[in-house]
């Protein structure tokens, strides 16, 4: 059983997709990140209108723990979801359903421990950490796009995940939870061009046609910026629960900045000898299974 916890945007979309193709998914809970809350759901909405998605989906976080609220708009536009004309079919936002609460009581049923996968910024699962610390131990394992070791893309220290809420982030480090950052370094192994592309334009359905569009913008995030191909980022971290044997991990310990003037949201990786580990950490992944997944599930959607 998994649980998904998403700022919804393109790459979000894809990543649940990946996981839909393979595990039942439990519920997704939204959080603020890619785009306000508001268009966050309003993409949830019409992401599963278009996708036929029947799994519960709930109302999160629309700020940080300490209140702001940090969003890539100059990169991703006001809804979060970049276009090269097609969009999500309209739909009203999904309803206002407190993600706190439907987590709470999907761990409380559980007989065995569940996964989560989460793709924005940690908000909903620090709140569940201080409010719910007793259903910790029926968290398997949370597997999360976010965190860099190098340099970062929200600023030259941090990636964005990190960087728009590092106090969440810290609390999640310090609940004990088992954690697999999935970060940029690793999600840069992974990279999509307009060639992968050519099938997906080439199916003649509205399906393929949105999708492929959709596909198309995000790819233009890297060729507006001088660069060839663009990181498959969150779609990492999906294949790295339905594929783990693509992935190598190492245990390291992390901590987060939280106070630098330049360094705010920076993830501190150590992987010393004789340090105690507080997290894995992915190394390296087999980009070409990992890419051709990503292709295959667009492909088989736009079929479908």
């Amino acid at each position: 059983m998994i649980w998904i916890d998403t700022d919804m945007g393109f790459d979000d979309i894809l990543a649940v997709m990946i996981i839909a193709d393979s595990r039942k998914i439990s519920g997704i809970s939204l959080v603020f990140g890619n785009a306000p809350l508001e268009e966050v759901r309003k993409n949830a909405a019409g992401a599963r209108s278009l996708l036929g998605w029947r799994m519960p989906i709930h109302t999160g976080a629309a700020k940080a723990i300490l209140g702001e609220l940090i969003t890539p708009g100059h990169v991703l536009g006001p809804t979060g979801i970049p276009t090269r004309g097609a969009r999500l079919p309209e739909c009203p936002p999904v309803p206002v359903s407190p993600a706190l609460a439907a987590l709470s009581g999907w761990l409380e049923a559980l007989e065995e421990p569940g996964e989560i996968l989460a793709l924005g910024p940690l908000t909903n699962l620090a709140v569940l950490a201080l409010s719910r610390p007793d259903l910790l131990p029926k968290i398997a394992k949370v597997t999360w796009m976010g965190g860099a070791a190098g340099r970062g893309n929200q600023t030259p220290s941090a990636e964005f995940n990190a960087y728009a809420d590092p106090e969440a982030l810290k609390i999640v480090l310090d609940s004990g939870v088992s954690l697999d950052f999935v970060d940029l370094e690793l999600c840069r192994q992974v990279l999509i061009g307009p060639d992968d592309l050519r099938a997906l334009e080439a199916t003649g359905t509205q399906k393929g046609r949105v999708l492929a569009d959709l596909c198309g913008a995000y790819v233009d995030i890297a060729l507006e910026r001088g660069r060839e191909k663009m990181a498959v980022y969150d779609p990492c971290a999906a294949a790295a629960l339905v594929i783990p044997e693509a992935f190598t991990f190492a245990p390291g310990f992390v901590e987060v900045e939280l106070t630098g003037t330049h360094t705010r949201g920076r993830t501190v990786l150590d992987q010393r000898p004789g340090i105690t580990p507080n997290c894995r950490w992915a190394m390296h992944a087999d980009a070409p299974r990992v890419l051709s997944l990503a292709l295959e599930t667009l492909q088989k959607a736009a079929l479908s």
